[in-house]
């Protein structure tokens, strides 16, 4: 399970990789490995430019750099905390470009925290009108189809305004 610890100076995120960090080119594998993604995600991540190999002259295979792999850590931490590749890409670009990040991280965690919060409250209002319709269901015998009607149980449930549709 992820956790996610906050304190004073840092939030802590796991489990993204604590291992010693390779020095070395790596290929696919070799880079999947030590960042403990499958070698799916690293063909992913490169194909859509989150990632940038070089090719070795003598077999073309792509070869990741350290710089690769501090990235992906990078990657597998921004994704933790929800942003989408789309952002990560954003944030990414703010700082190749050499411009501070931290404002566009900053927009987009309190845009996505409070899409949360909506998002929560329309789950809390679901389960609540699904437990309702159980309480009520299991007093009910079961039905079979009429033609009219498929599932009585269902049909049975009002909208929000309390109209049968």
């Amino acid at each position: 399970m992820d956790t996610v610890i906050a304190n004073s100076t840092r939030v802590v995120a796991e489990p993204v990789p604590r291992a010693q960090e390779p020095l070395g080119a790596m290929t696919v594998i070799e880079l999947a490995r030590a960042a403990d993604v499958t070698p799916h995600v690293v063909r992913h991540y490169s194909r859509i430019g989150l990632l940038k190999p070089q090719r070795d002259r003598a077999n073309g295979y792509k070869l990741f750099s350290h710089a690769d792999f501090k990235r992906l850590l990078f990657i597998r931490r921004a994704k933790l905390l929800g942003y989408t590749l789309s952002d990560i890409r954003a944030i990414l670009d703010d700082a190749q470009q050499g411009q501070s990040p931290c404002p566009r991280v900053r927009r987009i965690i309190r845009t996505r925290i409070a899409q949360n919060r909506q998002l929560i409250k329309a789950l809390v209002q679901l389960q609540s009108r699904m437990e309702v319709a159980l309480s009520i269901w299991d007093g009910l015998p079961d039905g079979t189809p009429d033609g009219d009607s498929v599932c009585y149980l269902i049909d049975s449930v009002t909208d929000e305004a309390g109209a049968k549709e």
